[in-house]
């Protein structure tokens, strides 16, 4: 994990070896402080040459400057490092899932994946800077400090160490327990964030049973655990940071005191003394940056760690390495013996299906609910993996042909219409995003026959639509979704009850539309109400069973079997 953790330092090695010089020159620095303030108080006050005291003074002051522009890279620069590669990883982690297959997003919450996406990588940025950068410095002013200490008295510097095993046992402990915790913080920020899209997306229906109070108190079971463990954690961060200066004020009192004995019994002079309890201040720093970058590490960890496993995740779906572009598309869609099933575990919703729906033949399938209807039509652009079989489009099976050319091919227009929050222009615009003008927006609107509604608005095609398309009926939803496929103009259509939830005057001047947008195109019709599909080339009955019958409606009502007891059930 940590080796792919590394890899997104590589685009950006310029920025990252600058904050690392920059890095080493304010160590050195500091390191150089206390070996001339030795040596002053040493040399050149008992000699009485002051006017090499000025002369110090200057090449000091000029070394201050130098050190002024090495903190402002390591400051700015650094973060910007941490911010690319933050930027790096979000872009990846969506990019990724949008990948994922239908099954994925089937079972994972849509706010959790929110939280992996945003909250998750908010501790990066510190992180990618401060990581690198603490432990270079650390490492450097540690071993550099502790060299230079043993140099200026080694009894010293060896009693004054007695104590790091201790720091550095305690240290590993309570990074256990944090590592634990910031793992946990995270997952429940996650449910927290599922809980709170779960709650406004549905508000209106919250409402419309009185159940605030449920819903906040289903909220507050969260928000409460996720409190908790924010209160755990400051709490072990309390102990250690806490723990950690107690240490390092330990040893500089143990310093103090050795070093004052040393001196007393003329073990040590008094310049050796003032030098080394400068080193042991240096020394001290380094390790409560330590300590500061073993919190951050655990935060920014938990998150990459989730952040890891979420971008690891194979595609259920992947094109072939071999994979062609399906062009020139007829519309010949065949399948083969085709079985799906949602689980592994689970039972098949599709068996050994077979059925060839010709170029330019509308297809109409009904039948009772959780049959496969819909899903067999969402095996036909690949939203799913099927078990076993075969799916030909114009003998070419689907798993041979890259996924983006495939679903160029195919529309769907369901009876639950996501419109994005945007213009209505952009919302139709999204059926051929590439290369669009807005007389093929207005063109496709027209013959959706929502054109005349648009420019009745004040703002026309530029009017917001709202979040889901809130401010627009289920009518004009649906219209506005049909001239999007209008735009994208494929050769095969898939309509998944498109009708069911409208009004009888919305139903009808949406099948005109419909029919003007089948004319020349392989279609499959979903639908409920049988009404709808009577002018199918061919209707096909689906049940546990697979396809029990097939026929035009009125050679199916002439059998007198499910179908004509379908249909009468509705028109009763």
């Amino acid at each position: 994990m940590i080796r792919d953790f590394i890899k997104y330092y590589k685009p950006h090695r310029g920025l990252f070896f600058l904050d690392m010089f920059a890095a080493l020159g304010l160590a050195s620095f500091d390191l150089l402080f206390p070996f001339a303030s030795r040596f002053l108080i040493n040399d050149i006050l008992p000699s009485g040459n002051y006017d090499f005291l000025w002369i110090f003074a200057v090449v000091f002051i000029l070394l201050y400057i130098v050190r002024f522009f090495l903190d402002y890279i390591v400051t700015f620069y650094g973060h910007v490092l941490g911010v690319r590669i933050e930027y790096d990883m979000r872009k990846d982690l969506f990019a990724h899932i949008q990948k994922l297959s239908f099954k994925f997003f089937d079972e994972t919450k849509i706010g959790q994946l929110m939280s992996r996406i945003v909250n998750d990588l908010n501790e990066i940025t510190e992180l990618a800077h401060h990581g690198p950068e603490d432990v270079f410095i650390s490492a450097i002013m540690l071993l550099g400090s502790f060299l230079i200490l043993l140099s200026i008295n080694v009894p010293l510097t060896l009693i004054t160490f007695v104590l790091i095993p201790f720091m550095i046992y305690f240290t590993i402990k309570i990074n256990i327990s944090m590592r634990s915790n910031f793992r946990d913080i995270r997952k429940v920020i996650g449910e927290v964030n599922s809980r709170v899209e779960e709650s406004l997306l549905g508000i209106r229906v919250v409402q419309s049973f009185a159940n605030e109070e449920y819903e906040r108190e289903k909220f507050d079971i969260g928000n409460k655990k996720f409190k908790d463990l924010r209160t755990h954690a400051f709490k072990l961060m309390g102990v250690f940071s806490g723990g950690i200066n107690w240490f390092a004020s330990m040893l500089t009192l143990i310093s103090l005191v050795a070093g004052g004995t040393f001196v007393y019994r003329g073990l040590i002079d008094v310049g050796d003394l003032v030098a080394y309890l400068l080193y042991m201040g240096i020394m001290v720093q380094p390790i409560k940056k330590v300590a500061s970058f073993a919190e951050l590490y655990q935060r920014g960890m938990a998150g990459y760690q989730r952040f890891y496993e979420l971008i690891k995740l194979e595609p259920e779906i992947a094109d072939k390495v071999d994979a062609i572009e399906l062009v020139d598309v007829k519309g010949d869609v065949r399948f083969e013996n085709v079985s799906f099933r949602y689980r592994e575990e689970g039972d098949f919703v599709l068996s050994s299906l077979n059925l060839h729906v010709r170029p330019g033949e509308t297809v109409a399938i009904v039948g009772p609910s959780g049959v496969g209807k819909s899903t067999l039509c969402s095996l036909i652009p690949r939203f799913y993996e099927i078990d076993s079989g075969n799916i030909y489009i114009d003998d070419i099976a689907i798993d041979d042909v890259k996924m983006l050319s495939l679903r160029a091919n195919v529309g769907t227009v369901a009876q639950d219409v996501f419109l994005f929050s945007g213009t209505i222009a952009e919302n139709i615009a999204y059926g051929r995003i590439a290369d669009y003008t807005m007389e093929d927006v207005r063109e496709a609107a027209k013959f959706a026959f929502i054109d005349d509604f648009i420019m009745s608005l004040e703002d026309g095609y530029d009017t917001y639509v709202g979040e889901r398309g809130i401010k627009l009926s289920g009518g004009q939803k649906q219209r506005i979704a049909i001239a999007r496929i209008f735009l994208k103009n494929p050769p095969v259509l898939i309509f998944d009850e498109a009708t069911s939830a409208l009004d009888t005057k919305s139903e009808k001047i949406v099948q005109k539309s419909m029919e003007i947008l089948c004319k020349d195109r392989t279609t499959f019709i979903i639908a409920h109400r049988l009404s709808t599909v009577r002018g199918a080339s061919r209707i096909l009955v689906l049940t546990d069973d697979g396809i029990v019958e097939s026929g035009t409606h009125d050679e199916l009502m002439a059998l007198g079997g499910t179908y004509t007891g379908l249909y009468q059930a509705f028109t009763d």
